[in-house]
């Protein structure tokens, strides 16, 4: 069977270009990994419950799988998104940045649905503890800077819709 030159170049440009488009290419700098499912909305209130002062859009944590996963391996969040982790029972926490390599503020929720502890701007790939200080049975990690950004205080509280 006889493939014509131009067969031949165009095959061979055809495998550059979907070459050089390939999302997962290192040679861009990056690596796809994981990405989540935005399915719910959290609410942050303010010490009264009266007045809405920010919103973002999560991906629930409620498993153990899901919960240990966190955001590890996302490299990409948008500015109003983050993970909302579900636990079965309210005591102090415990988290860290190990395989997650965006900058997170990470806020401590109580039974009560009242932030008791904010952690800003932690340190990508840290095995640091990040710890609640007080019970926790709610977390909510979100970009690094939207705590600031929106004026988020411990003692609001945060509703998930």
């Amino acid at each position: 069977m006889k493939i014509s030159r131009l067969s031949l170049v165009i095959c061979a440009v055809l495998t550059v270009y979907s070459c050089s488009n390939d999302e997962t290419d290192e040679s861009r700098g990056r690596v796809a990994g994981r990405t989540i499912e935005l399915t719910h909305v959290v609410e942050i209130l303010d010490e009264q419950q009266d007045r809405t002062v920010a919103t973002a859009r999560v991906a629930l944590a409620q498993t153990e799988s899901e919960r240990n996963a966190g955001l590890m391996d996302v490299h990409d969040l948008p500015h109003d998104a983050g993970m909302y982790f579900i636990f079965d029972e309210e005591e102090p926490r415990s988290f860290w940045m190990a395989n997650t390599p965006l900058s997170l503020d990470i806020l401590f929720i109580n039974r009560e649905h009242r932030i008791v502890r904010i952690h800003t701007r932690t340190m990508p790939f840290s095995d640091r503890q990040i710890r609640s200080d007080y019970p926790a049975m709610y977390t909510l990690e979100v970009n690094a800077g939207f705590v600031n950004e929106h004026d988020i205080r411990e003692g609001m509280y945060v509703r998930l819709k």
